[in-house]
């Protein structure tokens, strides 16, 4: 710094020392003043810079004008007059000085002045307020001395308007001599202002401030220049770039970047982190974008929004808007200029640049906009969660909506999933009767606002309510139901246009002869029919007129009752998400009276204010068997019902409860059901007896924590895409039909994974398990009359809803030799057995060995198949994560059916199933697909309807995923390498600690799970504790003993060590258990120390 700038106006240098010193250049002259501010900051030089200020300023109005003296000293005193403006009272004037170097005040931070005025008086008292590109501090100080905030910062990303700001705080601050000026509250400017650098809000978000006001005067970009912002912002950088930083050129990487509006985009976003729930911000925009987009750029991100004030300015006459021109020339949107300040009608960036050329004045709306968050708290999850790694969902967010109700419900449902999303690295096992979240939410609903004591134990989960229809008929395969005629519609044909009612006797078990007698919609008829009919089953709702008592559902009760029949009730129509449900009849009831142990009641939730094809189901036993049953059905028959339906509805029913005082509500009109334990009436004996020997999910007790390597899920960690694509999916609004039709990348995938034929005309089928479709092909095998052959070592789970449906089945023997692979011969040999085969294959990753069919393999299966017209099921599910696979080179079906096709058997068919859960790493994101080769086979399959369809929101994440997969994306794909990768380590890890504790293992090659045999354990003695169901004495400390076989293996080491696992029933090969290896990394760990555990216990 210059001499003379140091000792002018601090040492005692005179004025025109001073200016001399400045008129050297912009430089000099802000290096005199930097001095001057230096004794300003100074206590005891303070009053005396002051001093000298006031003389510089008189000094300078004895000059020649103003705008020369900016030109040659390079800075300017000026006077900004404020009670022109309206309803200003108050001080009525501010003293000002700028430099060339920053922001100079203009008609914009005038028209943004005005607006704030257009508040009510209260909206900056005692509040904390921040200006973003406060410039020279003009606006923050009048905030300061008009509205007297507690605290007003001032923020700007150039460092010499910092202290230029600085400079003027002290100027307005003190008077002529010094001296402080006190407002009404005896406080001055010093105590309510203070000035930072700051790249818009990251001083408040670095020191953790809160703010209750955001205000900005914040510049358009009309040609974003990417390297504008290279340079390192210094205080000692050139004039022209520090005051090119006014006008922020740098993209800021928001879509609303092509509108000039990123870095209010970017202020915005900032802005949602450090204000207060019940914060506003005010922003200053030009119009140019169009209005539309100006309010868009705030509604889409959950503000309400006032305009405060607009007016027309007139466009700098050395502003470019060529680029503007090219955005209209590429897209469809428009600039709206008007010619001159008079005009009202609106012209385009194109017309506005040829009358600006031909020397016309063209002019812009200018508009402050006050804005507030609508659901702050909600909102502000959204947004933490997205700058962790997902900014590049934000462009899809869209959180305005016409609708208060559709934003109350979608808002904090996304703030839900992106909390669940940001906080969890997997998604957690959930039971097959539900999410235990989900069901004590359904509970604590039903207890609060109905007075029914009902716990999660009493709730079972299906994926629809046609499901939930489907599966208790199949549960109890009743010679004659009766169904509201509203519930037959996704019934198999079979069922509506069968007679078989009488000689009960005479009837095959294992034929599938439910009749179902549609009944009209109301009470009396039904009964009446049922008085007549006398069925097994009466599935019925009820007219809204008979909903509001509980006359017509008691009559229901006793006739059922009365003649031995099982009654499900079905009360969607009448169940209300609402903190003021109507009354029902049927709820009234039961807040009285325990369900009978002959009846449930069924709801279907598709009640929401968004997704009117949103749907989950679930019912209500207060009757344990019952309970057991339904959880085991779903679980053979459907699989899991979909994660994010049930947390959609589960926080709806959140909302509703979240706000209730706990113990306030008056106390439910009877105790809870103790739960029973007794034999279910009138469930089928087939049913019973694949339910009682299907090795299915382990229910955890209350305080327990098992460990699950007995189910068909990955709990390993979801990758950033995955999580991008899912909450997309519900981030966006009036998604197309073209975004949601997987059907050309699921055809790609096929083509390309395994190389299955298909063009344009293959119809896809979709599901939301794979399991679910596979039961439909059982179906049709049934119905064809033919026999499903499984492998020896096939899915165990597949198997008993194969044999639950009442399915022919036969066992194709496999050998150790071959791994119990499939072969030729053996099929061969099963196939000259059998009357139209089926023929199920899992592969190429066989489920549950983990080893593979190489393409070989496969040409000479179904060449053995096409001999015998087989119908062939490849069941590709548990595919696409091949770690030992050196050598394979992947499946060519094209060609090996190409080959087949040209045969003359007709009767051979070949359809693939698939999932895409493992493959895309989407944990409990399900999607499944089935193609056929053969049109014929289609026909059939749809005369089973009541498949549940994955949702709109799960196709849109599927196809973006796959989309990322076709294109190699590399984060996606290098999470795939990760995980497989990680799947080979814990493959040898788990066969060294099998190994090492007296197992015989499989090698696996591929996929999520590996064989063991328990070769030292066999014939052993292991004492465990009883449970009530073990039938002996259950004395405190007490344990009895069993020896170990290929039956209890399972038994025993849960008992022994909270492990499940599944036994040789399950795998069917004999000796050999199955353990899952795809688990959280911890879980995974303890499971490697229950089988060491196990061996100690076993020992002792």
């Amino acid at each position: 710094m210059a001499d003379g700038g140091g000792a002018c106006g601090g040492g005692g240098g005179s004025v025109d020392e001073f200016l001399a010193e400045c008129e050297k250049s912009g430089d000099a002259a802000y290096a005199a003043f930097r001095s001057v501010l230096e004794r300003l900051e100074d206590p005891t030089t303070r009053a005396g810079a002051r001093v000298f200020l006031s003389d510089l300023q008189g000094q300078l109005q004895s000059r020649p004008p103003s705008e020369q003296c900016f030109d040659k000293f390079h800075f300017q005193i000026e006077e900004i007059v404020l009670d022109q403006y309206q309803g200003y009272q108050g001080r009525k004037k501010l003293t000002m000085m700028i430099i060339p170097s920053i922001f100079i005040p203009e008609d914009w931070s005038f028209t943004f002045y005005e607006g704030l005025n257009r508040h009510q008086d209260s909206i900056f008292k005692d509040k904390s307020v921040a200006e973003l590109g406060c410039g020279n501090g003009w606006i923050t100080i009048a905030i300061a001395a008009k509205w007297l905030p507690v605290k007003v910062y001032g923020l700007d990303i150039n460092p010499r308007a910092v202290k230029i700001s600085w400079i003027n705080l002290y100027l307005n601050a003190l008077d002529e001599k010094g001296q402080p000026i006190y407002d009404s509250e005896g406080k001055t400017l010093l105590d309510r202002v203070e000035f930072h650098e700051s790249d818009l809000l990251s001083y408040c978000r670095d020191h953790n401030i809160k703010l209750e006001r955001i205000v900005g005067c914040i510049p358009q970009i009309l040609n974003p220049n990417p390297d504008a912002m290279s340079k390192m912002i210094t205080e000692n950088a050139s004039e022209e770039f520090l005051h090119s930083l006014s006008n922020y050129c740098a993209l800021q990487g928001f879509v609303e970047d092509q509108f000039g509006l990123g870095l209010i985009a970017r202020a915005v976003e900032e802005g949602i982190a450090v204000i207060q729930p019940a914060g506003i911000m005010i922003f200053n925009m030009g119009g140019r974008p169009g209005q539309a987009v100006c309010r868009r750029l705030f509604e889409r991100r959950g503000f309400r929004i006032n305009k405060l004030w607009q007016t027309k300015v007139l466009q700098a006459a050395d502003t470019d808007i060529s680029a503007l021109v090219e955005i209209e020339k590429n897209s469809p949107h428009r600039f709206e200029f008007f010619m001159g300040l008079a005009s009202d009608q609106p012209i385009c960036a194109r017309t506005a640049w040829a009358y600006g050329r031909a020397g016309g004045r063209i002019s812009h709306a200018l508009s402050v906009y006050s804005c507030q968050l609508r659901h702050p708290n909600e909102v502000k999850t959204i947004f933490e969660f997205l700058k962790n790694g997902f900014h590049d969902v934000s462009s899809s967010l869209d959180l305005f909506f016409e609708d208060d109700s559709v934003a109350d419900e979608k808002i904090p449902f996304l703030a839900y999933l992106a909390s669940a999303l940001k906080e969890d690295s997997y998604f957690p096992y959930e039971p097959p009767a539900g999410s235990k979240r989900f069901r004590n939410l359904i509970a604590g609903f039903m207890k609060t606002y109905h007075h029914i004591p009902l716990s999660a134990d009493n709730i079972v989960v299906f994926p629809t309510r046609a499901a939930a229809i489907e599966n208790a008929l199949r549960l109890f395969s009743p010679r004659l139901a009766i169904v509201d005629q509203h519930l037959t519609l996704n019934l198999p044909r079979k069922w509506l246009t069968s007679l078989v009612m009488e000689d009960a006797e005479a009837k095959d078990p294992l034929e599938d002869e439910i009749t179902v007698i549609e009944a009209p919609h109301q009470s009396d008829l039904m009964i009446e029919l049922v008085k007549k009919l006398k069925p097994q089953v009466v599935i019925t709702g009820m007219a809204h007129f008979e909903s509001v008592t509980t006359s017509a559902f008691q009559h229901l009760l006793d006739i059922t009752k009365d003649i031995g029949s099982r009654l499900f009730l079905d009360i969607s129509e009448h169940f209300e998400l609402s903190s003021l449900p109507a009354s029902n009849g049927v709820l009234k009831y039961l807040a009285g009276n325990p369900l009978p142990a002959h009846a449930a009641i069924i709801c279907g939730l598709v009640k929401n204010q968004v997704y009117k094809d949103l749907e989950v189901a679930f019912v209500i036993s207060e009757e344990q068997s019952i309970f057991k049953v339904l959880s085991e059905t779903v679980e053979l028959l459907e699989g899991n019902t979909s994660a994010i339906s049930q947390n959609y509805y589960g926080c709806l029913f959140h909302e509703l409860l979240a706000f209730q005082l706990a113990d306030r509500r008056r106390h439910s009109e009877r105790e809870a059901q103790k739960p029973k334990s007794v034999d279910a009436i009138g469930i089928a004996n087939s049913a019973i007896s694949v339910l009682n020997d299907s090795e299915l999910s382990i229910s955890e007790d209350q305080d327990s924590t098992l460990i699950h390597m007995d189910v068909d899920q990955s709990f390993l960690h979801v990758p950033s895409p995955v999580k991008a694509a899912i909450f997309e999916s519900f981030a966006r609004q009036n998604v197309s039909e073209a975004e949601l039709d997987v059907g050309l990348n699921i055809r790609q995938h096929i083509k390309s994974e395994y190389g299955f034929p298909t063009d344009n005309s293959t119809e896809l089928i979709y599901a939301n398990s794979s399991l679910s479709l596979f039961n439909k092909l059982v179906l049709c095998c049934i119905q064809e009359g033919g026999t499903l052959c499984f492998p020896a070592g096939s899915n165990g789970n597949y198997i008993s809803a194969a044999k639950f449906l009442k399915a022919n089945i036969v066992t194709v023997p496999t050998q150790s030799a071959e791994g119990f692979k499939l072969t030729e011969k053996s099929i061969i040999e099963v196939l000259e057995t059998v009357k139209r085969p089926w023929v199920y294959i899992c592969g190429p990753t066989i489920s549950p060995t983990g080893l593979l069919y190489s393409n070989h393999d496969i040409e000479k299966i179904l060449s053995a198949c096409e001999k015998f017209g087989a119908r062939v099921i490849i069941d590709t599910s548990f595919s696409g994560l091949e770690f030992g696979s050196d050598g394979w080179g992947g499946w060519d079906l094209a060609n090996s059916l190409s080959k087949l096709n040209s045969s003359s058997n007709p009767a051979f068919s070949v359809c693939l199933l698939g999932g895409l859960s493992f493959k895309l790493l989407t944990g409990a994101l399900k999607f499944s697909f089935l193609v056929f080769n053969r049109s014929n086979m289609v026909d059939a399959f749809h005369s089973f309807p009541g498949l549940s369809q994955p949702h709109g929101t799960v196709k849109y994440a599927v196809k973006k995923l796959l989309g990322l997969r076709e294109r190699k994306s590399g984060e996606l794909m290098d999470a795939v390498a990760t995980h497989i990768e990680m799947l080979k380590s814990r493959s040898k890890r788990l066969k060294e600690t099998l190994e090492e504790n007296g197992w015989d293992v499989l090698q696996p090659c591929a996929g999520l799970s590996m064989v063991a045999k328990p070769s030292a354990y066999l014939d052993k003695t292991v004492s465990i504790k009883p449970t009530p169901k073990d039938g002996v004495c259950a004395e405190e400390g007490s344990t009895y003993d069993i020896k170990i076989d290929n039956t209890n293996i399972r038994e025993a080491l849960l008992r022994s060590t909270g492990l499940c696992i599944n036994s040789s029933s399950w795998t069917g090969i004999p000796g050999y258990c199955r353990f899952t290896i795809a688990l959280d990394e911890n879980e995974f760990n303890q499971a490697l120390g229950c089988i060491v555990k196990f061996r100690n216990v076993i020992s002792k």
